[in-house]
């Protein structure tokens, strides 16, 4: 049907807006940043512009009805080990065949962004960030009330008493000047340097132990301060000393000082550095300690929501190029309302909430440690260091999605609904400080972080529409600890889980940690209920972060030939409590890790014994090798096997370009429920490991050469380049620089994690069995034997 528009203004406003909008879409195309302000729509009385869909798109739609269905079966075949290839990768059939069929062809469509306009109270004192979609503070660490108006108090220390003059211990203990708007620990007024950290031991008495080997001891209820204030250059001061005299050695200084907090450089702290904030803030505001601080007129967790004030040649790539409605109302009697601007995208479309901070950005801002739950810190020179912190993999996909053209702020077109709660953070910040305290989850970091999402949880449902139009099955949570969504509550259970442990519990029915504090058992089913850990017909495993490794991606390891992989099998890794520094657990890797060594160890135990079946062409070790990577690259199978719940082994290992040999029965890896695992690893069961190398051996050339050509074709999929893009991005505007990382990854093009993730997104939402009982009248941008598929 033709879509009919009333058009409510004369032609020559017409003709001028239609003008403008044309500038907008020019200048998006050379990206010079020419185009004008709001300020000069608002001289429009009425909006012009169609946004519900035009005769032109009726006209295409009838076309299509025209041409014959097209068969993805039968256009499509499997190939013998039952994959459908699509972009590379080797899809399970049914999946690889939509995909290859609807997801290459699909078209844009008109969508209708909201560009909000409401204001705060008081302009949220200048202590938080205005949402100008909901009209509400989001206010900084410290600072609550509904115009960020009231200051919190959080201490540093628990209760003392006559024992414990500072409290029991916990991180952000403090002896010296506490800041309580985030309870952390400096020298304050008095001294040379009132603003320099007093972290965790600095700041108390170091007792040396008689054994020169042994650890030093803290005595937590003994401050160290006539050091760590001294004026005195021959006592090991701290808070007075000056840096360049310490660095000619003229001072000394107390080493168990240092540089913990974010924002800070250098041995004594003395360089102002970038913090780590989402996406920077966009360029959009100002970065405070892990909160973006937006300049005005700019909202949202990274300050990329534009407002109605926010001017036009800033808003981001993925809101351009746009055709403006203004409303009449735009500014009546001093009013400032929300108004549309009709931006084309393609599907599937991703609504991220603006959750309070207490989910995210305030976890940042309150880290101790400037390495907690982060997969980046700034230098010196305020260049990108990449961590090697597994958890990276949240701040990762959540910086993409927040980035990606597959964004949308209008709830109502949106196909998926992220939840951007941080567990990475609050599990990494448990016992932080006393208002992080788990006293009431009795130490255990999976009921603070099931209690974390559970508020989330309440906290949408109460202020948006969106959750109950599915009853939660379009929204995305990402549990990225090592037992993932073991420890979800049951309220969202529903939804799809983005993890890397995609534990089915059909085997191992119960908590796989070794480690106490990350139980879940104990939780009681009334907040947990009884799901299991991973199901493979909603959720998603993800791959684990790695951060960038120049050597191996100049080197291309991961194409590495077979006649150079001359060890057969490699595993590299902890073995338990058989071996010196083992894991003390007879738990720990569900005892997987342990039977292994006692078969095949080529590295002698504390009683100087080799695994039984040892073997000249097979290496597995404790002992971390020189080069691991390259270890990895000389290798045909490559060990895979969990540690306290999910480890990174499988990344190693595709990213290397080794055959990955999985053995965790029941216990998905990432993307397993959508590739042909079969194509390009080897699944063993625990209860075969004595045989796994007889396994091994079996396997021929042919079939060797096969797996070894399906790890190189979908290696980047196990990379968040896009991630790295992005960093790469922001370091070239801000400082024209190009460090060889980002001269690696800006030469890889084929699809990463995110781009593997928006592909199953497009996928589920087509073939999902709850969409086909819901009814749409929403444009797909998709051929009838596309949509055909999903009813």
């Amino acid at each position: 049907m033709l879509s009919i528009q009333k058009w409510k203004c004369s032609w020559f406003l017409i003709a001028t807006i239609a003008s403008v909008v044309a500038l907008v879409s020019v200048v998006h195309m050379f990206l010079y940043p020419l185009v004008p302000t709001l300020d000069y729509f608002r001289q429009a009385q009425t909006s012009c512009l169609p946004i519900n869909g035009s005769a032109e798109t009726a006209t295409e739609h009838a076309r299509e009805s025209l041409q014959p269905l097209v068969d993805l079966d039968h256009q499509f075949p499997a190939d013998s080990h039952k994959a459908v290839v699509h972009r590379g990768a080797p899809w399970q059939a049914k999946i690889g065949r939509w995909l290859s069929g609807c997801d290459s062809v699909t078209k844009e469509v008109n969508v209708v962004e909201i560009i909000g306009g409401s204001g705060c109270k008081n302009d949220c004192s200048g202590q938080g960030v205005c949402n100008h979609k909901l009209g509400q503070c989001r206010c900084f660490h410290g600072f609550s009330g509904e115009d960020c108006s009231e200051s919190l108090q959080l201490q540093c220390n628990y209760q003392n008493s006559s024992e414990m003059p500072y409290g029991r211990w916990v991180v952000s203990i403090c002896p010296a000047h506490c800041d309580t708007t985030r309870a952390m620990c400096f020298c304050g007024e008095g001294t040379k340097y009132p603003n320099r950290p007093v972290a965790e031991a600095c700041g108390f008495q170091i007792k040396t132990p008689s054994d020169p080997n042994a650890p030093k001891v803290i005595d937590w209820t003994k401050a160290d301060l006539d050091n760590i204030f001294t004026t005195n250059v021959s006592k090991p001061g701290w808070c007075n000393v000056d840096p360049a005299e310490a660095y000619a050695q003229k001072v000394k200084f107390k080493e168990e000082c240092d540089c913990k907090y974010d924002g800070l450089w250098g041995q004594f702290c003395e360089v102002p550095v970038l913090s780590v904030c989402i996406n920077q803030c966009s360029g959009n505001g100002h970065c405070r300690g892990g909160f973006c601080q937006c300049n005005n007129g700019w909202y949202g967790v990274d300050c990329s929501i534009p407002s109605v004030k926010s001017s036009i040649r800033d808003w981001p790539q993925w809101l351009l190029p746009a055709q403006l409605d203004v409303p009449d109302s735009l500014h009546l009697a001093g009013k400032v309302v929300n108004f549309n601007a009709v931006v084309k995208k393609k599907r599937p479309l991703i609504y991220v909430y603006d959750l309070l901070p207490e989910f995210n950005s305030l976890l940042l801002e309150g880290r101790h440690y400037k390495l907690e739950c982060v997969n980046r810190i700034y230098d010196e020179n305020n260049a990108t260091l990449w961590m090697e912190q597994l958890y990276g993999a949240q701040m990762a996909l959540y910086e993409s999605i927040l980035a990606s053209p597959h964004r949308t702020l209008n709830g109502e077109e949106a196909d998926f609904f992220f939840v951007p709660a941080l567990d990475s953070c609050i599990i990494t910040r448990a016992d932080d400080a006393p208002h992080l305290s788990m006293e009431e989850h009795k130490g255990l970091r999976s009921s603070l972080t099931l209690d974390l999402y559970k508020k989330a949880y309440y906290h949408i449902v109460e202020q948006y529409p969106f959750w109950n139009r599915s009853s939660g099955r379009d929204h995305i949570w990402f549990f990225s600890w090592d037992e993932g969504a073991c420890y979800a509550p049951k309220e969202i259970w529903n939804s799809m889980m983005l993890v890397h442990w995609g534990n089915t519990n059909s085997k191992h029915n119960h908590s796989t940690t070794a480690y106490w504090a990350d139980v879940w058992d104990t939780i009681p089913s009334s907040r947990r209920g009884n799901h299991p850990c991973f199901d493979p017909h909603k959720d998603l495993v993800l791959p684990a972060w790695k951060r960038p490794d120049v050597v191996s991606l100049s080197t291309k390891l991961w194409a590495r030939p077979r006649e150079k992989r001359k060890t057969l099998f490699y595993f590299n890794g902890n073995l338990g409590p058989a071996y010196e520094h083992g894991r003390p657990e007879s738990s720990y890797s569900m005892g997987i890790r342990q039977k292994l060594a006692e078969e095949f160890g080529s590295s002698p135990n504390k009683e100087g014994k080799l695994g039984k079946q040892h073997a000249e062409d097979v290496i597995v070790t404790p002992l971390r090798s020189e080069n691991y990577h390259e270890a990895l690259a000389c290798s045909v199978f490559c060990g895979v096997f969990p540690g306290d719940g999910w480890s990174g082994r499988m990344e190693d290992s595709i990213l290397q370009g080794c055959i990955p040999v999985v053995v965790q029965d029941g216990i998905f890896l990432p993307y397993e429920n959508v590739l042909n695992y079969e194509s390009f690893a080897v699944r063993i069961h625990e209860d075969d490991i004595p045989n796994l190398i007889n396994i091994l051996r079996k396997f021929n050339e042919t079939e060797i050469e096969f797996m070894l050509a399906n790890v190189k074709k979908i290696w980047q999929r196990f990379l968040y380049r896009d991630s790295f893009m992005l960093e790469a991005k922001r370091q070239k505007a801000a400082y024209g620089r190009m460090e060889d990382w980002a001269v690696q990854f800006s030469e890889l093009f084929e699809d990463d994690v995110f781009a593997t993730f928006v592909q199953i997104l497009h996928y589920k939402l087509h073939n999902d069995p709850w969409r086909q009982l819901a009814h749409t009248n929403k444009d797909f941008g998709q051929s009838r034997e596309c949509l055909a598929k999903s009813k």
